[in-house]
């Protein structure tokens, strides 16, 4: 449990260090500068958002066929190690409707579940769920791993933001989900009885 929750909590830190939420929280900070909030909001909507996605990796896991998830999984993790060296933008369509909405917590708790749909790190969730089948562990992971990277973000702001290496890290989240993939690559191979 505790190397999946490791795995979970670093893959997801690695995979938000400039995302679009890690932007999104960077543009709620520095528009509302009420950081509390703007925290609370964040881990209520990756805690919910990341169950979703845990559970679902679950199910997939239940559903299908060792084999079949296996090489889901492999691909799940060399579509990640691709994915992570495309940088995110927040566009000003998420950034207007932040603005719009009223009040902090319901503004970065709606527009962060919304950004995360479909996201990096909760596809991550997803494939790390239906890899390890723990969910209390990869859910807890994934969601510390989005709070390691944004609560900085959130409390200092466009300083802390723009002295991060994004392209290495990047780089580095890229050869993570290699070594997940080449892992993953393994068991498919090995077959259902090691899975």
């Amino acid at each position: 449990m505790l190397d999946t929750l490791l795995t979970s909590t670093l893959v997801v830190t690695l995979a938000e260090i400039g995302d679009k939420t890690q932007l999104l929280s960077l543009a709620l900070a520095a528009r509302y500068r009420k950081s509390l909030p703007i925290v609370l909001a964040v881990l209520v909507a990756t805690l919910v958002n990341h169950a979703l996605a845990g559970g679902a990796g679950l199910l997939l896991a239940h559903w299908l066929d060792a084999r079949i998830l296996n090489w889901i999984v492999v691909a799940s993790f060399a579509l990640m190690a691709v994915w992570m060296l495309v940088p995110d933008k927040l566009d000003e369509a998420s950034a207007a409707r932040a603005r719009s909405a009223g009040g902090v917590f319901m503004v970065t708790l709606v527009s962060f579940f919304i950004a995360e749909m479909g996201d990096k790190t909760q596809v991550a969730t997803v494939a790390l769920a239906a890899r390890y089948g723990d969910f209390l562990a990869v859910v807890s992971g994934t969601t510390l791993g989005m709070m390691i990277a944004n609560i900085p973000v959130i409390y200092l702001g466009q300083r802390f933001a723009e002295r991060l290496p994004t392209r290495a890290v990047h780089v580095a989240g890229a050869a993570i989900f290699v070594v997940l993939g080449s892992l993953a690559v393994i068991t498919a191979l090995a077959g259902p009885a090691s899975s």
